[in-house]
């Protein structure tokens, strides 16, 4: 067990590294193309730590373990908002755009809302077991279309970075020359991603072998531990983001996710088999929905327009007495 517990370190450290190298990497790069540090997020960096959540779940599905698949998603989604949003939070309060509150937080709101929507067949009356077909992975998969769509043709628009000056970017522009060029930035996102995902995965592995050596249940695992495990790209990637006060990309990173864990991910399973949700309660759909909506509610508490410190209290506290419950049930 304890070399079990050492290869869980040598993960760890090894997504730490990574996701230093990516937002070193994603940075640059949204510095070198004028393009918001928001929409890098929701793209290039999301779809980057998201890349656990979507192998694991599709192994999941095509392996016909529909728990681990759905389990997975649900489990990310909560950890992304209550545990990475919480932690991020208390390291440097993350201000919310009217962007934010108009658009990107809503897409999360209503992805969450659809895949409710689409798993509950008993609770609204469209079948007799809780399941999300493949037409329901086509529906997911459309919106996922429509969510990218929207992302590129923002950063297209050249979307300028939030809070800078106009004498401020005409320095950018002078000394330009000094910036990363294009290859490195993309060799620092790629070693970031690989670390990322690798260390990822040796780390969910190890926290497997372990659960299971305490008789945790499948759907207990799939929430609590693949779900911690899948999310450290994110984790690692957002913390890193706020120490270095790159508040854009922190939050960017866990809306782009949080949206591409529903429509692509749970999409993309679905269409390979359809997923039966038997084992998923309803309290993990309520706790999904609630999260995405606090999220939200962060605009207009305490300080508005903004998730701080005491909301990242309230955020860490919700998720701990949700893996209290898990554990408990």
């Amino acid at each position: 067990m304890l070399i079990n517990f050492l290869r869980l370190a040598v993960g760890l450290m090894t997504v730490i590294a990574g996701a230093e190298f990516l937002v070193k990497g994603a940075t640059a790069l949204a510095k070198r193309f004028r393009l918001s540090d928001m929409v890098i997020g929701m793209t290039i960096v999301a779809i980057g730590t998201s890349t656990p959540e979507l192998v694991v779940s599709f192994i999941g599905a095509a392996s016909g373990n529909a728990d681990i698949a759905v389990g997975n998603v649900i489990g990310s989604n909560i950890c992304n908002i209550l545990l990475i949003l919480g932690i991020t939070a208390l390291i440097y309060p993350l201000p919310l755009t009217k962007s934010n509150i108009r658009i990107d937080i809503p897409f999360v709101i209503i992805s969450t809302l659809l895949l409710c929507i689409l798993a509950c067949d008993t609770l609204i009356g469209t079948g007799n077991l809780n399941s999300i077909g493949r037409t329901d992975g086509a529906i997911l998969l459309f919106f996922f279309a429509a969510f990218m769509t929207y992302s590129f043709k923002t950063a297209k628009k050249g979307e300028i970075q939030q809070n800078v000056s106009p004498q401020e970017r005409s320095e950018e522009q002078a000394n330009s020359d000094k910036r990363q060029n294009v290859f490195v930035s993309i060799l620092l996102i790629v070693l970031g991603l690989v670390s990322l995902v690798f260390g990822g995965d040796f780390m969910v592995n190890q926290a497997i072998i372990i659960a299971k050596a305490f008789g945790v249940s499948d759907i207990v695992i799939a929430a609590t531990v693949v779900a911690i495990g899948t999310s450290l790209p994110e984790l690692a990637t957002s913390v890193v983001a706020a120490c270095k006060k790159n508040v854009g990309l922190a939050l960017g990173n866990v809306v782009g996710s949080n949206v591409i864990n529903i429509l692509l991910i749970l999409g993309g399973s679905a269409i390979i088999t359809p997923l039966g949700l038997a084992n998923v309660s309803y309290i993990n759909l309520l706790i999904l929905c609630l999260s995405a909506l606090f999220m939200m509610a962060c605009a207009f508490l305490f300080k508005k327009r903004m998730i701080d410190r005491a909301e990242a209290v309230i955020f860490l506290v919700t998720y701990a007495a949700y893996i209290y419950f898990l554990i408990r049930a």
